[in-house]
């Protein structure tokens, strides 16, 4: 009997939070919904045994009263030998109830988890194979709560609302079926309660809703405010601004204070206020089932049975206004995990390339991040095989993004970028890319072991070939201070390595590459001058006979370029070696002469 007499005030308030949370409401319901019911259609066979779970237990949850409301009678009528196996039959109802309840609640999990694993992995898929234009465009943070928060809610749903939507469903008609087979106006008595408890439900959610929105919104502001303090902490303390801070954290967190009691007030008044009505619907049917059993219309038996009618009742109701909101919300974060999944990826196709020579040419390219506002205008350069290029010019005049259209990171708005005398765009981006060795300004190195990150780009390298590439990048004496050198695990922050240390990994990495093009954006921008001079001796024996393109700002590094490509608002204004563009007495005069000379331009 203790599942059916269950308070249904308990479980209402148990999840009052969850009820009053912000409910994210999808554009396209029907089409959403079609399409995460295909995920169920590789798990069938855990759909049927579920179904049968609920259906197990929901036949015996309504029959179980029936018997009782028998066992009742038995006893008023004092037919004792018949009572054994009334009460036999009752007990297995409810063994039964509980076996099929943890049956349902193990198959549901089990089906939660591997149809979001499914999910998970094509979303994964299709972020890794996602344009780096459309990456950079959307927030890292957004993508992040995409695969994690999302995906957890409709976990949350399948295992557990999908079987309570089920339940409750089949409870309501199965229940309301036995009370009107006893006895019709008891049974519509009985759900006249329903009614008030709808519409308390509508008015309290309302309230309850809008306070948890602004809980939600403060706490967001609450934890930004703390994030920017770590972040900024060293900044904070040098401008002493320590008391400023305090006071923007405890007024935000006195705000959120006084709104979170606001919203629990409200959230716990749900639980006595249910529990009220649930009361209410008892004295409706101790009051009129003892007129009818005084007339007698029907026995006690039947009175104990609709006791726990009314409660089995009442009880769906409020899950299933409950399960409205949290339905909503799993089908608004599927329908952003799809957008994801609708998004086109990177075109791998095209020509293969079997030898790569190194001759690099655009032909007036155009390209805008934004439409209408250029950032690269009609930008045309052919560089040699073999040749090493350098690209100078101050912040913004879009070095960088050359690079970026290049690797095909983003398309060109118009133009040609050839390669070997191909058009990029037709070759197998691949193959474009395996082309090409990069090491960037900003290092990222990956939360694995030394060895696994020198060797990102040629897993099946050798010891001895690791090695090499360790000591062209100086990295080798790193190494080998490091506790189990090239098998040390690095954090995901590195923070067992300095910004230094870190850069020469990455550029022992696109050592270990063997590209036919190398480019280099402020490769050794984090590295000391004496380093950064052992690097430039390495890296000359790297470059030769190979096409390189350099990216920076210590003019000092590229005075030995063959070229030297000077940039200013997305336009080539200067071109030549070291002493012919200093004789020039322009743009990389000023640049020069700034560096070294501490002149102002």
């Amino acid at each position: 009997m203790a599942g059916q007499n269950q308070n249904p005030a308990q479980g209402f308030a148990r999840r009052g939070a969850n009820f009053g949370a912000p409910v994210e409401k999808p554009q396209n319901t029907k089409a959403t919904l079609r399409r995460l019911l295909t995920y169920f259609s590789s798990e069938l066979k855990f759909v049927l045994l579920m179904s049968a779970a609920v259906l197990i237990s929901v036949i015996a949850s309504v029959l179980a009263p029936s018997f009782q409301s028998q066992a009742i009678d038995k006893i008023v009528a004092a037919q004792y030998s018949l009572l054994p196996k009334v009460l036999a039959i009752m007990l297995a109802m409810h063994v039964i109830h509980g076996l099929a309840t943890l049956v349902q609640g193990y198959i549901g999990a089990s089906l939660s988890q591997r149809i979001v694993s499914r999910l998970r992995k094509d979303l994964f898929d299709r972020i890794v194979h996602l344009p780096i234009s459309y990456i950079d465009n959307l927030s890292h943070g957004d993508l992040i709560s995409r695969m994690t928060n999302d995906a957890d809610n409709i976990s949350n749903i399948i295992s557990q609302s999908l079987s309570s939507l089920f339940s409750g469903v089949l409870t309501l008609i199965g229940t309301l079926f036995m009370m009107l087979r006893y006895n019709i106006p008891l049974g519509l008595l009985s759900c006249s309660t329903v009614i008030l408890t709808v519409l308390f439900t509508g008015f309290i959610s309302k309230h309850m809703r809008r306070y948890f929105v602004k809980r939600q919104t403060l706490l967001g502001k609450l934890n930004g405010t703390v994030e920017e303090m770590v972040t900024n902490y060293k900044t904070i303390t040098a401008y002493n601004q320590q008391e400023t801070v305090i006071e923007s954290f405890t007024e935000t967190a006195d705000q959120l204070t006084k709104t979170g009691i606001i919203a629990e007030i409200i959230s716990n008044c749900m639980g006595p206020v249910m529990n009220m009505l649930s009361n209410i619907s008892f004295v409706i049917v101790s009051v009129f089932g003892a007129y009818f059993a005084l007339k007698g219309y029907i026995t006690v038996g039947v009175i104990s049975a609709f006791i726990i009618y009314s409660k089995q009742f009442s009880r769906p109701i409020n899950e299933l206004a409950q399960l409205y909101g949290q339905i909503q919300t799993a089908i608004a974060g599927a329908e952003r995990v799809f957008s994801i999944l609708d998004t086109e990826a990177e075109d791998f196709e095209g020509l293969p390339l079997k030898e790569v020579h190194g001759i690099i040419e655009f032909r007036h390219v155009d390209f805008s991040y934004v439409p209408e506002k250029k950032i690269i205008s009609d930008f045309s350069l052919r560089i040699e095989s073999g040749k090493k290029i350098a690209l100078v010019g101050s912040t913004g005049s879009g070095k960088t993004t050359i690079i970026n259209l290049l690797m095909r990171f983003y398309e060109i708005d118009s133009g040609e970028i050839l390669l070997d005398g191909r058009n990029i765009r037709e070759i197998a981006l691949s193959d474009l890319r395996d082309s090409i060795g990069i090491v960037l300004q900003d290092t990222k190195l990956f939360s694995d072991t030394i060895r696994a990150n020198l060797t990102y780009a040629m897993e099946d390298a050798k010891q001895e070939e690791v090695e090499r590439a360790a000591r062209f990048a100086h990295c080798d004496k790193v190494i080998a201070k490091l506790p189990e050198q090239y098998d040390t695990m690095l954090s995901q922050t590195s923070v067992t390595l300095s910004q230094g240390e870190q850069q020469l990994i990455a550029i022992g990495r696109a050592f270990l590459s063997y590209p036919r093009i190398l480019i280099l954006d402020e490769a050794t921008s984090s590295v000391d001058t004496r380093t950064e001079q052992n690097i430039q001796d390495a890296m000359n024996e790297l470059m030769k006979d190979r096409t390189s393109l350099i990216i920076a700002h210590r003019l000092s590094t590229i005075q030995d370029a063959d070229q030297i490509i000077v940039m200013d608002q997305g336009r080539i204004v200067e071109s030549g070696t070291h002493e012919e563009l200093l004789r020039k007495n322009g743009k990389y005069y000023d640049l020069y002469m700034t560096q070294f000379a501490g002149q102002q331009i």
